[in-house]
């Protein structure tokens, strides 16, 4: 496993990030007390290839099975999967990989990449800021913690339609620049 020191600049990027634009901008409605309560495991991953990427995920879903008190944990890439298409391959495997473990119902997969785009969009349409982060980061996600929430979330279903109305009345430009003052601020 990498050290965190080693990676200082990658995971302050991605707190930044997480309190700038997902919690700043409420697009997840849930981050703000994990973040709050230091219940985000933050891991850095340098693995430039599929195999050992995988081989770390498998180590972040025993983490959260071994220890209740992290919520969740973001797995960063450091150098491997910049391409969105590499890293929409290494999002597949690492759904197969959750299935083939029996850890489907118990964790879910949320992803985040500096070139993300749904597809259907144009590359810099502001909707895809809503999944856009500093670094490829795959987000392990406990499904029983996520149920608990929205049960008592008001319209959870609309969560996504608001975080793109939201991101389209912002502009692509006001995500750019504050991921490009991230980039810079932590270098």
């Amino acid at each position: 496993m990498p050290d965190k020191q080693m990676y200082a600049v990658e995971i302050s990027q991605t707190k930044q990030w997480l309190e700038e634009i997902i919690i700043g901008l409420n697009f997840c409605p849930f981050a703000k007390k994990e973040f709050v309560n230091n219940t985000i495991h933050y891991q850095v991953c340098p693995a430039k290839k599929v195999e050992p990427a995988l081989a770390e995920l498998a180590i972040e879903f025993e983490r959260l099975v071994a220890d209740p008190s992290i919520e969740t944990t973001l797995l960063i890439f450091t150098e491997g999967f910049k391409g969105f298409e590499s890293y929409l391959d290494l999002l597949d495997e690492a759904n197969e990989l959750l299935f083939t473990l029996g850890y489907e119902g118990v964790f879910q997969l949320a992803s985040f990449h500096p070139d993300y785009y749904f597809e259907g969009e144009p590359f810099n349409a502001a909707s895809n800021y809503t999944n856009r982060s500093p670094l490829p980061t795959l987000h392990l996600i406990r499904e029983a913690s996520m149920e608990k929430v929205l049960s008592v979330y008001k319209n959870p279903q609309q969560i996504p339609d608001n975080n793109i109305a939201l991101a389209q009345e912002k502009g692509a430009h006001y995500f750019q620049n504050i991921l490009k003052r991230i980039a810079k601020l932590h270098r």
